[in-house]
C-alpha cells in the first residue's frame, strides 16, 4: 500500500464516526471498499468515493448496555448493542495486542460467520490484511475493533439441524452439489430454509466436521481452492443475484486473509466455517440455469480493478479485489461480469 496508507487512515477516521449499518440493517461497506481501493493503488479515489457513498453513512449507534468480559455470551448477537460491542473491542485492543484479541475471539465468533450476510467477517478480513501487511496505526486498530464489534452484534448461526450430505471431491463440484432453497425473500429468510449442506471437504458435518481433519496446511490449500471455485462460479451464476453471490467468494477470502494471524490449530475450523458460509450463500442465490462465462479479451488485472473502481459499487470493488487475489482469467472475467451486472454507485 505504501504511501497510500495515510489516505486510508484518514478515511477510516472519517468512517469511525458513522455506524456499521444504514437504514436499520443494511451494511455500511465503506471501510472495506476504501481498503480495497487503497490496496490497489487508487488512494486518489478514496475520498471522492466516500463522497459518492455518503448517503449510506448513518450516525454511529448509541450505547445500549455495556458489554463485559464476564457477560459477553448474553450479549452475543444482540444488534441493539452494536455500539456497546464496538466500545468493548476498542477497550480490548487498547489493553492488549490485536493478535491476542483475534486469537481469543475468532473461535468465539466463527460459528456466527453468516450473520449480516457475512459482511462482518469480510470487514474483519480487510482490517487484518492492513494490519498484517502495512503495520499498526491507531485508525487501523480501531477499524479492527469496529469490525469485531459488528460481528459480535450481528452474530447468527445457521440452522442447528442442518443435515450433512455427501459432497463430491473438489470445491467446484461441491458448490455445484449445493441444493438451492426456495428463491424468495431476503437472505435471513433463505438461510432459515436450509435443511442440508454438503459435507466438504470430507467429514460428517455440514462444514466437513468430524475426526481426522486435513491438517492446517491442507486446510489453507483447500480454502484457496474454495475461494477460486466460488469466484469462478460467480462468472456463470451471477444472474442468480449479482450482489448477493459476491459473498460466496468474498467471505471465504476474508477467512483466508486472516489465517496468517491465527494459530495453526484454528485453520481447520476456519475452513469449515468458510465452506458453510459459501455453501449457504450459494444455496440462497442459485439460478436454475448457468450462463456462459465472461471472456477477459486481454484485459489485465489493473484494468479490471480500474473498471470496478470507476463503476463504484462497493460489491463490484470488493469482488474485483478478491478476483485479483485469485488472479486467473476466469476470475478476472467474473469481476468484469460483476461490473456489467451490478448497478453502479450513484
Amino acid at each position: 500500500m505504501g504511501n497510500d496508507s495515510g489516505v486510508l487512515d484518514e478515511a477510516l477516521d472519517r468512517l469511525h464516526a458513522t455506524g456499521p449499518e444504514f437504514e436499520g440493517w443494511l451494511t455500511n461497506h465503506a471501510p472495506m471498499a476504501v481498503e480495497a481501493l487503497a490496496r490497489h493503488g487508487r488512494a486518489d479515489a478514496v475520498h471522492t468515493w466516500l463522497d459518492r457513498y455518503r448517503g449510506r453513512l448513518d450516525e454511529a449507534p448509541r450505547p445500549y448496555e455495556r458489554v463485559s468480559a464476564a457477560g459477553w455470551r448474553e450479549a452475543l448477537g444482540d444488534h441493539r448493542r452494536l455500539a456497546d460491542w464496538t466500545d468493548f473491542f476498542l477497550r480490548e485492543t487498547a489493553e492488549q495486542p490485536w493478535r491476542e484479541v483475534l486469537g481469543l475471539w475468532w473461535p468465539r465468533l466463527l460459528p456466527g460467520i453468516s450473520g449480516a450476510a457475512t459482511h462482518p467477517v469480510i470487514r474483519v478480513g480487510h482490517a487484518v490484511r492492513t494490519l498484517l501487511h502495512d503495520g499498526e496505526t491507531a485508525p487501523r486498530r480501531a477499524e479492527f475493533a469496529h469490525a469485531l464489534g459488528y460481528w459480535a452484534a450481528r452474530h447468527a448461526v445457521l440452522p442447528e439441524d442442518l443435515r450433512p450430505v455427501r459432497a463430491p471431491d473438489g470445491a467446484p463440484a461441491a458448490l455445484d452439489a449445493v441444493r438451492p432453497v426456495r428463491q424468495e425473500g431476503g437472505i435471513r429468510d433463505r438461510l432459515a430454509r436450509l435443511g442440508e449442506l454438503p459435507a466438504w471437504p470430507g467429514g460428517t458435518g455440514p462444514g466437513g466436521t468430524g475426526p481426522g481433519g486435513p491438517g492446517p496446511e491442507a486446510a489453507r490449500e483447500r480454502l484457496v481452492e474454495l475461494v477460486r471455485a466460488a469466484t469462478h462460479r460467480y462468472g456463470t451464476h451471477a444472474h442468480g443475484s449479482p450482489v448477493m453471490l459476491v459473498h460466496a467468494a468474498t467471505a471465504p477470502n476474508a477467512v483466508l486473509r486472516t489465517l496468517p494471524a491465527l494459530a495453526p490449530q484454528l485453520w481447520e475450523p476456519s475452513l469449515r466455517a468458510a465452506w458453510a458460509a459459501a455453501a449457504a450463500v450459494t444455496a440462497a442465490y442459485t439460478p436454475e440455469v448457468p450462463a456462459r462465462a465472461r471472456e477477459v479479451d486481454g484485459v489485465g488485472p489493473e484494468e479490471v480493478f480500474a473498471r470496478a473502481a470507476e463503476h463504484g459499487d462497493e460489491h463490484a470493488v470488493k469482488f474485483a479485489d478478491t478476483a485479483l487475489d485469485v488472479g486467473d482469467a476466469p476470475a478476472l472475467g467474473a469481476a468484469l461480469r460483476a461490473v456489467e451486472m451490478i448497478d453502479p454507485l450513484g
